[in-house]
């Protein structure tokens, strides 16, 4: 009996040598205080993949998460400036990031924007928001059951943000590939006008994704609020957006819809944590950083277009095959002998 070879054993391998390397290079890599950071500074970047990965199986993109997620901390840190429970924060902070996605999601499918536009303006508008609210300035929140959710351990051991990382992607997992709503899903990536003639409420779909993704987006800056004790107005400026989409790349998520694992996102996730905390540990100039990134980030987008273009020629070549076998069964038996 054969068995089959997960998708992700390769990207797995690819964390395994990287890891080994950064070992090597850095004696101070591969500590126990480290990698509890290492772990810490992947949970923004999972969460962002886990849902952009729902989006990117669509074949749209979403470019608002990274200021999404500074939007949802400042909130939040406006909440606890009101007087607000610590939940009531929380929610605020996790439903700023699931009405910028409804709104994105909206935009994109009843207007007939395309994602890159509708999401760009959306990163543009919420990036604003907070540093015209807060003047640049950061919040500070001071709740010691807030901090519990950036700061806290389970057990003494396990960071509180790695379990809320694990769990949802166990759960974001479970629902692309045990839930109807996930094979449709992977549907609609794979081929729009198939799926809506299959019956399949493509509307439905594609709004989701983006509610998904932005609720995501919002949890992170939620728990970066709390892990910061601040509601920090920059806090998704930097390499946040592409970071999330390259570890979701990077994971096996394919740009052009359809194919893709949550488990490959997180190993992505992972990935791009560790090339991140290895070149901090190593000094190596933050100017530098962004390159290696991009280097990354192209060469996955380079592998998945090529992967791409061979599976495309593959079903145009099966298709002639199918056609011309076909065509023969159409054919006389003195048809068929003359030929």
């Amino acid at each position: 009996m054969r068995h089959k070879v997960p998708n992700e054993l390769g990207i797995t391998l690819v964390l395994v040598v990287i890891v080994v390397i950064l070992s090597f290079l850095s004696s101070m890599f591969f500590t126990t205080s480290n990698v509890f950071t290492l772990l810490l500074n992947s949970v923004n970047i999972g969460l962002l993949a886990i849902g952009e990965s729902f989006v990117l199986l669509t074949g749209g993109i979403d470019l608002s998460v990274g200021a999404v997620l500074a939007f949802s901390g400042v909130l939040t840190a406006l909440a606890f400036q009101a007087h607000m429970p610590w939940y009531v924060a929380c929610i605020t902070g996790i439903l700023a990031g699931l009405l910028t996605g409804l709104f994105n999601g909206i935009v994109i499918r009843y207007t007939k924007v395309p994602p890159f536009i509708a999401t760009f303006a959306s990163m543009g508008v919420a990036s604003s928001i907070p540093l015209i609210v807060t003047q640049a300035n950061p919040i500070p929140i001071i709740n010691k059951t807030f901090e519990y959710i950036g700061q806290g351990f389970i057990f003494r051991v396990i960071p509180v943000p790695v379990v809320i990382l694990i769990i949802v992607a166990i759960i974001a997992h479970v629902v692309l590939s045990r839930t109807v709503f996930g094979i449709h899903v992977y549907a609609f990536g794979g081929n729009r006008q198939s799926s809506r003639l299959s019956g399949i409420n493509t509307s439905r779909i594609e709004v989701l994704v983006y509610v998904i993704s932005g609720t995501l987006a919002g949890l992170s800056g939620v728990i970066l609020a709390s892990r910061l004790a601040s509601g920090y107005p920059t806090a998704g400026a930097g390499n946040s957006l592409f970071e999330g989409i390259s570890a979701a790349v990077v994971g096996g998520v394919s740009l052009f819809g359809g194919i893709g694992t949550i488990p490959g996102a997180f190993v992505g996730a992972l990935i791009i944590g560790t090339l991140s905390d290895g070149m901090n540990i190593m000094n190596v100039d933050s100017y530098w950083q962004p390159l290696v990134i991009g280097a990354v980030i192209l060469i996955a987008v380079t592998i998945d277009t090529f992967r791409s273009s061979k599976e495309g020629r593959m079903k145009l070549r099966f298709k002639g095959i199918r056609k011309g076998a076909n065509k023969k069964l159409e054919e006389t038996p003195k048809e068929r002998a003359s030929s």
